[in-house]
């Protein structure tokens, strides 16, 4: 019997399960233009680099999350970047429900997370999100 994934989001937002991710808000890269979709990940690291570079105030957060709608693939990290789908990363423009926090995960090290931050900041409004 086939089990169904476990997908992640990462974002600095502190929510409760039962909670909703919509889309429409402003992205956390790039211009930080409205998105059309929500993102999600079905590997923990990914959603763990969500957090630690998502915008805001507070520490970063990790949620199990159980998508209302059909997912496509991340085209922001899919083949545009990384040929196949390595990073497990999709969107919906459909909302995703929260489940569950994820508790006891490990950051990166500072170092390593600013070049990242470096990285990403280096992109300007190639940062932004494929929105097509």
């Amino acid at each position: 019997m086939l089990q169904a994934p476990i997908y992640y989001h990462g974002t600095r937002a502190n929510l409760q399960p039962g909670d909703t991710l919509v889309p429409g808000y402003p992205s956390n890269y790039g211009t930080r233009r409205p998105s059309r979709y929500v993102y999600l990940s079905a590997r923990l690291e990914s959603a763990i680099w969500g957090a630690e570079l998502a915008v805001g105030e507070g520490p970063g957060r990790v949620y199990i999350v159980e998508p209302t709608g059909p997912l496509e693939d991340d085209p922001n990290l899919t083949d545009r970047k990384f040929p196949g789908n390595p990073t497990r990363s999709f969107r919906t423009a459909h909302p995703l429900r929260v489940l569950a926090e994820v508790h006891g995960w490990i950051g990166h090290p500072p170092e390593q997370l600013e070049r990242m931050r470096a990285f990403v900041a280096s992109l300007g409004p190639q940062a932004d999100p494929v929105e097509d």
